[in-house]
C-alpha cells in the first residue's frame, strides 16, 4: 500500500475509533456531572451518598393570570412538584444508581411532540437520610422556559454529595410536558421559588416526622435559577421588577395586577429573606427587555453568582447579564463567561435520544452548545459553585479559586489543570460603598 494511502487509512481508523470513545462517554459508563480528564479540582463528587425523592407540594389561594378577566384573577390552588437530593446513608452495598423520567419536546407544540425518555443518575432513590452529621445548607434550584427539575441533575447531584440539601422544581405551566402561556411563568416563578423554599424549611424542622426532620439548615440558604429561574432568583433575592414589566404584564394578562407585588416601586415588596445567603444566576433572562431598571438592581444586596455565554442570543450579553453584573451596585457579585457560548451554560449535556435524525434540532440545542462541550461547562460549573456556595453558605476557604486574572487565555486558573482553562473571563465587583 503506497504511504500516503497508508497515511489516509490510519487516520481514518483513528477518527472512527475517536468518534466511538467519544459516542461511549456519552452514552456508556459516563454519567451526566461525570469528571472529564480536565476538569477542575472541585468539580469532584464530594464524600456524601446522594439519596433522591420525589414530593408533591401545593400552593394555595394563587391567582390563576392564564384565566384573568378585566382585571380580576380567579384564585386556584398551584400544584408543584419537586425533586429533593439530599446525603444519604446507604445500606452495604446500594449502588447509588436512579434512573430519570424525562421528555423531549414541548407541550402543544405539533413540531416537536412529546417524547419520553430515560437517562442515569448517580442517586439511590428514597434513601434513609444521614441524621448523624446535623443539618445541611439548604439549596432551591428553577429551571427555565421550558425545562424540568431534572435539566441540571449533574449539578443538583454534585452539590447533594458536597453536603447541601437540593430542592429542584417543576415550575407549573413552565415545564416540557404542561407548557403555558408565558404570563403564568412571569408572575410565578420569583412566588414558586420562595413557597418552596419555606416549605421544605417547614419540613425540616424538628417534629416534623418526615426523612427532611433535622436535615435542613434553615438559616443558609443558596438560590440556583436558569433562564427564567435567574429571572426568578434574582427577584426573590431583592430585585425588584420594573414598573415596564408591570406595564407588559398587564397588557398580556387580561389587565391582571398580580405581577405587582414583586415590582422595586411596591413599598411592600418583599424585601430579600436574610436566610438566603447566596444566589447563582446562569443567562437570566429580562435586562434586555426592561425587565429591571438601576432601582430595581440596587434591591440584590445578596452575594451573587453571574453565569454567562457572551454570544447568548436569549438573554443577551453586553445589554443583559453584563448589565445586571454592571447594574447590581450593592452586591458582591461574579460573572462567569464562556467565551462564545450562547444560551445553554447551564443544562445536562443532550441526551442521546436528541442525535436521533429527523428530529428538529432545538431538541438537540435545547443542551447543547455550538462551540463548548456541554460535559466541560458542567465540570466548571461544578467547580465555580462549589467554591462560591463552600465560602458564603459552609464557611469554607475557597477564596483562592475566585481570586483569579480576569481573562483565562493569560494565565492557567488556580484549581484547573495546565492548559485547560481557556476561553473563560471571570469578573469581580464588590458593593459600592
Amino acid at each position: 500500500m503506497p504511504l500516503l494511502n497508508r497515511f489516509t487509512h490510519l487516520q481514518i481508523i483513528f477518527c472512527f475509533l475517536i468518534s466511538n470513545l467519544a459516542l461511549n462517554a456519552q452514552t456508556g459508563s459516563f454519567v451526566y456531572g461525570d469528571v472529564l480528564p480536565d476538569a477542575p479540582e472541585l468539580s469532584a463528587r464530594g464524600s456524601y451518598a446522594v439519596g433522591v425523592r420525589t414530593l408533591d407540594f401545593v400552593n394555595k389561594g394563587q391567582a390563576d393570570v392564564l384565566n384573568s378577566k378585566n382585571g380580576i384573577d380567579p384564585i386556584y390552588d398551584r400544584p408543584l412538584k419537586v425533586e429533593v437530593w439530599y446525603p444519604a446513608q446507604l445500606a452495604t452495598g446500594a449502588q447509588e444508581t436512579v434512573i430519570y423520567n424525562e421528555v423531549m419536546g414541548t407541550a402543544h407544540d405539533s413540531l416537536r411532540p412529546l417524547t419520553p425518555f430515560t437517562f442515569k443518575g448517580r442517586a439511590f432513590r428514597d434513601a434513609a437520610p444521614l441524621t448523624t452529621n446535623g443539618s445541611f445548607p439548604l439549596l432551591v434550584v428553577s429551571h427555565g422556559y421550558v425545562g424540568s427539575r431534572y435539566l441540571m441533575t449533574y449539578l443538583t447531584e454534585n452539590l447533594a454529595s458536597k453536603g447541601y440539601v437540593v430542592v429542584a422544581i417543576d415550575h407549573t405551566d413552565s415545564t416540557f410536558k404542561d407548557a403555558s402561556p408565558f404570563p403564568s411563568t412571569l408572575v410565578n416563578r420569583a412566588k414558586d421559588i420562595s413557597f418552596v423554599l419555606n416549605q421544605t424549611v417547614n419540613l425540616g424542622r424538628a417534629g416534623d416526622k418526615n426523612f427532611l426532620e433535622g436535615l435542613v439548615d434553615s438559616e443558609n440558604i443558596g438560590i440556583i435559577g436558569y433562564s427564567m429561574g435567574g429571572y426568578g432568583v434574582l427577584n426573590v433575592a431583592g430585585a425588584g421588577y420594573s414598573d415596564g414589566l408591570v406595564g407588559f404584564f398587564s397588557g398580556m394578562s387580561g389587565g391582571s395586577k398580580a405581577i405587582v407585588d414583586l415590582a422595586m416601586s411596591n413599598p411592600d415588596f418583599p424585601k430579600a429573606d436574610p436566610r438566603i445567603k447566596a444566589v447563582v444566576a446562569f443567562a437570566p433572562w429580562g435586562m434586555e427587555r426592561g425587565i429591571w431598571d438601576a432601582e430595581g438592581l440596587k434591591g440584590l444586596k445578596v452575594p451573587t453568582f453571574l453565569i454567562a455565554g457572551s454570544q447568548d442570543d436569549i438573554s443577551g450579553y453586553e445589554k443583559g447579564i453584563k448589565a445586571i453584573f454592571i447594574g447590581a451596585v450593592n452586591a458582591d457579585r461574579y460573572l462567569l463567561t464562556y467565551k462564545n457560548a450562547r444560551h445553554n451554560v447551564a443544562p445536562n449535556p443532550p441526551p442521546v435520544e436528541a442525535l436521533a435524525p429527523g428530529l428538529h434540532i432545538d431538541e438537540y440545542y435545547r443542551y447543547a452548545e455550538p462551540s463548548w462541550d456541554e460535559r466541560k461547562i458542567n465540570n466548571v460549573n461544578q467547580h465555580f459553585l462549589t467554591a462560591f456556595l463552600g465560602i458564603h453558605l459552609k464557611q469554607k476557604d475557597y477564596s483562592k479559586f475566585l481570586e483569579l486574572q480576569e481573562n483565562s487565555n493569560e494565565k492557567d486558573w488556580t484549581g484547573f489543570k495546565p492548559r485547560s482553562s481557556t476561553g473563560m473571563e471571570l469578573l469581580h465587583a464588590r458593593p459600592t460603598p
